[in-house]
């Protein structure tokens, strides 16, 4: 084979082959296993050296797809809890295909209306469903890292500001560090992104009354006062090992009273706002600066998809746009572009899957699942309570379980705590060897846990019955071992 244009006429047929095995597949995704480690072999035939006449298009696909479905993990199934992963909905797998179908350059107007104004409408429903002001600027991102990176980007230009400084013109040179104040709720993604704008991924300055990292608000109080000047608070919504929250109210009043940027990450809690029975836990997020969070995990739409809503419109023009390249449409033109209000230029028509699903499901669908989910994890939380071989470590809040496996010994032959972890480290590597339920380790308070997350729209209750039947049939299982012993499969 050689120039693709030979065969054009094979597009319609490739898709078929797609279409045809995506009904398969997604008829067997909820018995599939998670992980089918013997289904490693296949990424042998990824490789080789790059073909000098390729197979074709039919062949190519037909490899991809047998590769793909064979080796591929199943995030998208009920019994991934592993990270905090949701599948994508079938209205937004739908429309993400439509995406590719449509292949829109979506970040200037010009190149393409139908996702400027897609993108323009569901950024208008995403502050509706989670109660934001509709006057907030916003820019889809490809994850909740992006989103705080443009988040802190705009708070990084507003903090300059206040020292006389147009940092996207003239950088950060001569400008002391920008103070920036959190709970040890905070996510290393926005570490990461102060790194990235050069404000040092170091400089967070952790108030914490307690080593769950609860916030000291008294302590971020007297930090404001000895900072004397701007500064930028950040709340966790959605703490990732157990679900909790930072009291968003009462760090918008602390924003208020010093003159401070508050930003709320709520990479999945930010969901807690669609059910009135949850909505208490993201109280005052109407009242920040600027609030990120992921679609790809409650919103379960396909990656990658994130999105940033900030309280000044005009902070995210002024923090990404003034390029001044010739071929770009000039200062003056009225039309929307995306691509000047965050830090993508080449931008995929990401709104399409999310209209899809926003219209499929409407919010009363969003808030259903929701709950749906909060009491699959109550259920979750309940079965480990009742167990007398797991201990939870934490209240369940949200969507999050953050718990781990202690076997019933006492005297003599009870485990140390450095004997429980490794225990739990090796319980955690079992499960996703297994490939029955598939689960993440963490530690919490210092103690190595499972944390698992419940967010896919597929999950039911009897996936949470079969998860907890299998960490403790495999956690029996691993304690039986010799102590000091090392898995034999697998990873936490």
């Amino acid at each position: 084979m050689a120039d693709p244009l030979h065969e054009r006429d094979l597009a319609r047929p490739a898709l078929d082959l797609v279409a045809r095995a995506a009904g398969r597949y997604l008829e067997a995704l909820p018995d599939l296993p998670v992980r089918d480690p013997a289904a490693d072999v296949v990424f042998d035939r990824l490789g080789g050296p790059l073909p000098e006449r390729g197979d074709g298009t039919l062949a190519s696909i037909e490899e991809l797809l047998d590769i793909g479905t064979r080796g591929a993990i199943q995030s998208s199934g009920p019994r991934f809890f592993h990270l905090v992963v949701g599948g994508a909905t079938p209205a937004a797998q739908a429309g993400d295909w439509v995406t590719g179908l449509l292949d829109q350059p979506a970040g200037l107007w010009i190149g393409s209306p139908l996702a400027t104004e897609a993108e323009t409408v569901v950024l208008g429903w995403l502050k509706d469903l989670f109660g934001l002001p509709d006057t907030y600027g916003g820019v889809l991102t490809p994850s909740a890292t992006f989103a705080n990176l443009t988040a802190l980007a705009c708070a990084r230009h507003w903090w300059a500001a206040r020292h006389g400084v147009d940092v996207s013109a003239d950088g950060l040179a001569g400008l002391p560090t920008m103070p920036v104040l959190a709970s040890g709720y905070v996510h290393p993604s926005n570490r990461k992104a102060l790194q990235i704008l050069g404000c040092g991924r170091d400089t967070i300055r952790i108030c914490a009354r307690d080593d769950a990292g609860r916030v000291d608000i008294d302590a971020m109080e007297r930090a404001l006062i000895e900072i004397d000047g701007p500064a930028v608070l950040i709340a966790s919504a959605g703490e990732v090992n157990t679900g909790d929250f930072d009291p968003i109210d009462a760090l918008a009043d602390l924003a208020r009273r010093y003159g401070a940027w508050l930003h709320v990450d709520g990479a999945f809690g930010l969901f807690a706002g669609v059910s009135p029975r949850l909505a208490h836990l993201v109280r005052g997020v109407e009242r920040a600066h600027s609030v990120a969070a992921d679609g790809h995990k409650w919103l379960n739409v396909p990656y990658e998809s994130g999105f940033v809503f900030v309280r000044d419109a005009d902070m995210l023009g002024r923090a990404f746009g003034s390029w001044n390249a010739p071929y770009l449409p000039e200062a003056g033109d009225t039309h929307l572009d995306y691509n000047r209000l965050g830090p993508e230029s080449s931008r995929r028509a990401r709104a399409l899957p999310i209209w899809a699903t926003l219209r499929a499901y409407g919010r009363s669908g969003y808030r259903e699942m929701i709950e749906r989910h909060h009491d699959l994890a109550c259920r979750l939380g309940e079965l480990v309570e009742e167990a007398p071989e797991l201990e939870p470590l934490a209240p369940v809040r949200l969507c999050v379980v953050c718990f781990r496996y202690r076997p019933v010994e006492s005297g003599p032959d009870a485990r140390t705590e450095a004997e429980l972890d490794e225990l739990n480290r090796r319980l955690g590597a079992e499960l996703n060897a297994d490939g029955r339920v598939y689960v993440g380790t963490t530690v919490y308070r210092g103690r190595v846990a499972l944390r698992p997350a419940i967010v896919n729209w597929r999950t039911s209750a009897a996936d949470i019955d079969l998860f907890a039947a299998v960490v403790r049939e495999i956690g029996a299982r691993v304690a039986a071992e010799p102590r000091g012993g090392t898995p034999t499969t697998g990873d936490a």
